[in-house]
């Protein structure tokens, strides 16, 4: 009752934003970079104020401490869960208790899966019990499980040129791990594919840079015309043993037993805060992570991490009492991991106002010892970007980086605004993401620090310069 009382009032709050006063024309940057050097070297000493602050003052290990009682309190935050609803509710609070302004949920519609219980046992040549892991949006088997022989692939082109093998068989993709972005293709549609060509389940081999026999879930996709069937994740170290079986040819028979279970969706929250400029109130740079995860592990590297530098940026510049010319806004986002849902929510209810959004920030690849920015925008944003870089060059953290994604930013990306994440240890990061590994034992407080000083110093600077970063 009492996280619906402020639920309510979040939800007033939320429809008298969206109903404002209409946003005036935004300054795009029309200054010479001669002139913005000028300007940005201004800031040195509030960046090492930012920077003294959060690696050697009083909010050193602060975004950690906050973090592991919170990840070691809630736990796991999937979609729809009870622990998700308890996240928000909590954060909510602690947002208003830091003293931001305008502490309030907007209201999502996201999807409810539960994985259930969940086995798979190969058969033939050997009794071998295999860790697997389902795939969201997954249906489940019926209760006595499915129990068929196995085709083993490396490829989807592998799959359809041997396409006559597969039906009535579940099929194992075996693919080698590139990079996450082409590797993740065959979780997400790999059931799609196998169905196709009559596969009664599919098993991925888990998009991982290393494990250690460490089977990791996330989201998959169905398609409306295509058979739906079972799917997991299973190990790297399963995959290639299935693969050596099969080069042996060895008849493989595994029995897979999914619990997994969809219900109807449910409505959760983006939860905002901010720090409410003092020129341009009503222009806007964004700083965000996502606070739901996965079910499995503590979601403390994806994303309690990136969450936490998120709110930490804009406690470091409350805490020296900072209020730059535009408007600092906090979103803790619901739903990534089924799409960036709620991003996409927010994205069109506030897409009218894109011209008041000078850039878009995110951090959802890990809190490790940041080596960079990485940055999406025109060349002349990105002269800029490197300039503001150059104020952390105590950190030795300067270098500007292409590629500036994330998964609820990339709809503003898109549509033009500027946009920036982390650059972080991506091998480390891929170890642990979507694992029972993705622990509070992962994080570092000192790289921590450092990452929450560098957000602290771009977000800050670029709402507080005079003009918005130029979109061409």
């Amino acid at each position: 009752m009492k996280f619906l009382l402020f639920t309510l009032f979040g939800i007033v709050q939320f429809l008298s934003l969206a109903s404002g006063k209409s946003i005036p024309k935004n300054k795009f940057s029309h200054k010479s970079l001669k002139e913005m050097k000028e300007e940005i070297a201004g800031y040195e000493d509030v960046a090492e104020s930012l920077i003294n602050l959060a690696v050697y003052g009083k909010a050193k290990n602060r975004s950690y401490e906050r973090l592991s009682y919170f990840i070691d309190t809630v736990g796991p935050r999937l979609s729809g869960s009870k622990n998700l609803d308890r996240a928000i509710e909590i954060m909510y609070k602690n947002l208003q208790q830091n003293g931001l302004d305008s502490v309030h949920l907007e209201p999502v519609k996201i999807p409810h899966w539960e994985r259930g219980e969940e086995s798979a046992v190969m058969l033939v040549p050997r009794l071998h019990k295999m860790a697997i892991l389902g795939l969201g949006s997954s249906i489940g088997t019926p209760p006595e499980g499915i129990t068929a022989e196995v085709l083993v692939v490396t490829s989807f082109d592998e799959l359809q040129r041997r396409s006559p093998e597969a039906k009535g068989k579940i099929v194992v993709f075996n693919q080698p791990f590139v990079s996450y972005a082409i590797t993740v293709q065959y979780r997400t549609h790999g059931a799609v594919e196998a169905a196709k060509v009559g596969a009664l389940a599919s098993l991925i081999r888990s998009v991982a840079s290393f494990s250690v026999y460490s089977p990791h879930t996330g989201n998959q996709e169905y398609q409306d015309d295509v058979p739906k069937i079972p799917t997991a994740c299973i190990t790297v170290e399963d995959a290639e043993m299935l693969t050596r079986l099969a080069s042996y040819g060895k008849t493989i028979v595994i029995q897979l037993k999914m619990g997994a279970k969809t219900y109807p969706d449910t409505v959760s929250f983006n939860t905002v805060a901010e720090i409410t400029g003092d020129k341009y109130p009503d222009q806007i740079v964004l700083v965000s992570g996502h606070l739901d995860s996965w079910d499995v592990g503590q979601g403390a590297l994806d994303d309690g991490g990136g969450s936490f530098i998120s709110w930490e940026a804009l406690s470091l510049i409350k805490d020296l009492g900072l209020r730059p010319k535009r408007t600092l806004r906090l979103v803790l986002w619901t739903a990534e991991e089924q799409g960036g849902i709620g991003a996409l929510q927010y994205y069109r209810l506030h897409k009218g106002n894109i011209s008041n959004y000078s850039l878009v920030m995110e951090s959802d690849a890990g809190t490790f010892l940041p080596t960079g920015l990485q940055f999406s925008g025109s060349e002349r944003a990105r002269d800029i970007m490197k300039e503001i870089m150059g104020l952390l060059k105590h950190l030795n953290v300067t270098k500007v980086f292409t590629g500036g994604e994330g998964t609820d930013i990339n709809f503003w990306i898109q549509a033009g605004v500027p946009g920036a994440s982390l650059s972080n240890d991506l091998f480390k990061y891929f170890t642990f993401h979507h694992t029972y590994g993705d622990t509070m034992t992962v994080m570092n407080p000192k790289q921590m620090n450092v990452a929450a000083a560098v957000w602290s110093v771009v977000a800050y600077v670029v709402a507080d310069l005079e003009e918005m970063l130029p979109r061409t």
